[in-house]
């Protein structure tokens, strides 16, 4: 179960997907404007993120391998992780009609987001075990949902502060992700 741990734990703070593989940059950037629509689309980004990495590994090791059809893994990732995200944006559209709206365009954006794909190719391009992709997703997923969720937060602050008119907005937003990449470095020497 240390194994377990240790994948978890590395990936969510030392090969953090935002941070150290600057995958799903968009909803970083796009989403973060809020804490409580960061927060949604964190939660949201987990559980696509999670269910689909775990259903492409079972379709990777159960029929694209034995088959040897792996060049066919690409579309069936995408086609996985779209009906996925499809589910997810029909449980909040009627769950959560208030989140649905203020997460708008980026809920279905889920689909193109590249952290999923990226993580999802990543666990069967290492030869991860199942045990061990559950893990490598679910530490994945808390890594985007923890760096969205304190770049909402920081993002709040830079609202309030008085910032050079030439720094407002995108300018100032990138130079906080920047200092939040190089804090994330502190944990490169945990797992």
């Amino acid at each position: 179960m240390s194994d377990g741990l240790i994948v978890l734990l590395s990936a969510a703070f030392v090969n953090n997907v935002v941070l150290a593989k600057f995958l799903g940059l968009c909803p970083f950037m796009g989403v973060s404007s809020k804490i409580s629509s960061a927060v949604g689309m964190g939660v949201a980004t987990t559980f696509v993120l999670t269910l689909a990495t775990l259903s492409t590994w079972m379709i990777e090791f159960a029929i694209l391998r034995p088959l040897g059809l792996e060049f066919m893994r690409i579309i069936a990732f995408i086609l996985v992780i779209a009906a996925v995200v499809q589910f997810t944006e029909l449980y909040v559209k009627k769950a959560f009609p208030a989140l649905y709206q203020a997460l708008g365009v980026y809920l279905p954006l889920i689909t193109t987001n590249c952290a999923v794909f990226g993580v999802a190719l990543l666990a069967v391009q290492d030869n991860l075990s199942f045990i061990d992709t559950l893990m490598f997703s679910v530490g994945s997923a808390t890594g985007f949902l923890i760096v969205i969720t304190l770049f909402a937060g920081l993002r709040s602050q830079l609202a309030l502060s008085d910032i050079p008119a030439a720094f407002k907005g995108s300018p100032i937003a990138f130079i906080t992700a920047g200092f939040l990449s190089m804090a994330f470095m502190g944990f490169s020497g945990m797992a």
